[in-house]
């Protein structure tokens, strides 16, 4: 997600003794300390981090959804987290010799232990086969570059192969401009791959983290067979700030919200991350006892 310091003097009044020194009084940050605890964004309660985790990093007192690394999701998802990656070492290189560009990929590389800003590959779900897509914001806005269309579109290429269920968490920030048509070429190409897996029959199920926008929220994103969404998600194409000077109205405060699109029929269901496990299990025992596209 996303100090000041206090400075502490002693005044000392002419003709008088100066009084002996107090003790410092704690120093009140605004961050707290990394690794054990945390600030919730929406309350402003203090957490322990510890609790935080137990609760699948949800704030027990509001409900705040804190953004999760793909690691920890594919940890949390698949039956005792066992997974084999796909394309594991694929990124992006840097074919419009964007100045700096080279440097922001092997930055967010270091930084997050990962190549790119998706991780895919296959495990079980309550004993389902599944190929599993997660991408994670901590890269570059999980932005999506020809590395992450590419990683995508191949994992839908092969669940589509053998014909196994495809769960896809997405957020992101939109297409990676260091790259510019090319990132933006990655929306036919996984919309394309995703039309395959349609009339294959395969089922593909989309989970909107926040926050969820741009490129990726006008293809794959909303692609879905099935699309649910994590409380309070921002799930959108353009900023509320464009649309309203575009149009020229106040938009409603929980536009672009989950909860706003699924009032307005654009997702399935708002699910709680402690439940989400247990509705993704549900549908694909659904769909494994005999549900299919209509045609």
């Amino acid at each position: 997600m996303f100090s000041k310091k206090r400075h502490y003097a002693t005044l000392t009044v002419p003709g008088t003794a100066q009084a002996p020194p107090r003790a410092k009084e704690p120093v009140v940050k605004d961050n707290i300390p990394e690794g054990l605890m945390s600030k919730c964004g929406s309350c402003n309660e203090i957490l322990i981090a510890r609790e935080l985790q137990k609760n699948l990093n949800t704030c027990p007192h509001c409900g705040h959804h804190f953004p999760v690394d793909a690691r920890t999701r594919i940890e949390w998802t698949l039956d005792d987290g066992r997974f084999f990656e796909y394309d594991a070492g694929l990124s992006s290189a840097d074919p419009l010799q964007f100045p700096d560009y080279p440097e922001k990929l092997r930055k967010a590389q270091e930084q997050t232990g990962l190549a790119e800003a998706v991780v895919t590959g296959e495990g079980t779900l309550a004993g389902h086969p599944v190929v599993l897509g997660v991408m994670d914001a901590r890269f570059i806005a999980a932005s999506m570059g020809s590395a992450v269309g590419e990683k995508i579109a191949r994992a839908i290429e092969r669940a589509t192969e053998k014909r196994y269920p495809m769960i896809l968490f997405t957020a992101s920030g939109g297409a990676r401009m260091q790259e510019g048509i090319l990132s933006l070429m990655q929306m036919a190409k996984t919309s394309l791959a995703l039309r395959r897996m349609h009339e294959a029959g395969v089922l593909f199920v989309t989970v909107i983290t926040h926050p969820t926008t741009g490129g990726v929220s006008a293809s794959f994103a909303s692609l879905g067979d099935i699309i649910l969404a994590e409380p309070g998600a921002m799930f959108g194409f353009a900023g509320r700030r464009v649309i309203e000077q575009t149009i020229r109205q106040k938009l409603p405060d929980d536009f672009q919200t989950a909860e706003f699109m699924l009032k307005h029929g654009m997702i399935d269901r708002v699910v709680h991350r402690k439940e989400l496990r247990d509705v993704l299990a549900a549908i694909l025992r659904i769909h494994a006892g005999g549900w299919t596209h209509a045609r």
